[in-house]
């Protein structure tokens, strides 16, 4: 028979539905391992070749994006803001074709780096969702030559897409200062070793100067990790050493903020009455809590899509020239953790 075959097609020649033969072809969903290897034997009967395997052949691409993620605290895709991100990102690529692939420093018995594994499996670009500073097998990608894009860090040849940290901190005081009415303003940071906290930080100190807000020496507190439990030690630790209690609290992420809520009201200390607190990021469950969190909005969505669009950008048109830093804008969202 000498016509072009689609799934279709070959569904119609075994009298099996279109879907079918798409999961035996993609290996996915659950298919009777009988008509798993029937199928695949009739495919290599009549030489049929899936479009995306020709694609690979003609572009000689694979059409296979690798994906870090990996964080100090090595919360992976726990972590409730990033994993968001990864989600919109693998919608987009997977709608352009491509698929993912997590990159491990194991394949079975055999220890890779980085490199050698995006090699072996000849990935078209990286993807690094969140990267750790001091893991330099993530230096070593980007200097291979590899496209790559970030949501997180800041490497040379690195194209990072990350939302305007310093924007958020302004507007948040300029609403402490301007609605609220308060004065008194202590932060509560992550780990510096994180970029984001860094420059949320150096933002406070310089908007607190510019807004003519008070702060203290021990007004700023670290917590030591990137969640719920080091968010509650550390407001635990920021209210024993202050001889005047602030009157509202920044907290460089949703995660530790809702910690601060409950080291709070385990201290009796009523939320926004005696204290106020506001967060940073907008995770799904800020808005669930008791009080919900007033915070600032990072568009997850936005984030992810704009670094897939990048990398896909990026592996098609190798001469693609643009900045490395993209900066996207970020919004206040009220709730009950605040009061006028």
């Amino acid at each position: 028979m000498n016509k072009k075959r689609t799934i279709y097609t070959i569904a119609e020649e075994m009298s099996l539905a279109p879907g079918t033969i798409s999961k035996v072809i993609n290996q996915t969903g659950n298919v009777s391992e009988q008509t798993r290897k029937r199928v695949l034997a009739h495919i290599k009967e009549v030489g049929y070749v899936p479009a995306s395997s020709a694609r690979m052949l003609k572009s000689k691409r694979t059409y296979t994006v690798g994906i870090v993620f990996t964080e100090e605290s090595d919360i992976g895709l726990e972590h409730s803001f990033f994993s968001s991100i990864l989600q919109h990102f693998k919608t987009y690529v997977e709608k352009e074709g491509y698929e993912l692939s997590f990159i491990v420093k194991k394949l079975g018995k055999h220890e890779l780096s980085y490199s050698e594994w995006c090699a072996n499996k000849r990935v078209d670009g990286v993807y690094i969702v969140v990267g750790n500073y001091n893991d330099i097998g993530l230096e070593e990608i980007v200097k291979s030559g590899i496209p790559c894009v970030s949501n997180d860090m800041f490497l040379p040849g690195l194209h990072t897409v990350v939302s305007d940290n310093d924007q958020g901190i302004r507007i948040s005081l300029e609403y402490i200062k301007n609605t609220l009415k308060k004065s008194k303003v202590a932060m509560i940071s992550g780990p510096l070793s994180s970029k984001a906290f860094n420059e949320r930080l150096i933002a406070y100190h310089k908007y607190m100067s510019h807004f003519s807000l008070i702060t203290h020496e021990n007004y700023v507190v670290f917590a030591e990790s990137f969640g719920f439990t080091s968010g509650y030690k550390a407001v635990q630790s920021l209210m024993n050493q202050v001889t005047e209690r602030p009157e509202v609290i920044l907290v460089a992420s949703d995660d530790i903020a809702l910690g601060v809520i409950k080291g709070l009201r385990d201290l009796n200390i009523s939320i926004p009455n005696d204290i106020q607190i506001i967060g940073f990021d907008d995770i799904n469950f800020a808005k669930h809590f008791t009080p919900s969190l007033t915070t600032i909005r990072q568009d997850r969505k936005l984030l992810g899509e704009t670094a897939a669009k990048l990398l896909l950008r990026l592996i098609e048109d190798p001469e693609y020239k643009t900045e490395e830093v993209i900066m996207l804008p970020v919004e206040l969202i009220t709730r009950e953790s605040t009061k006028q």
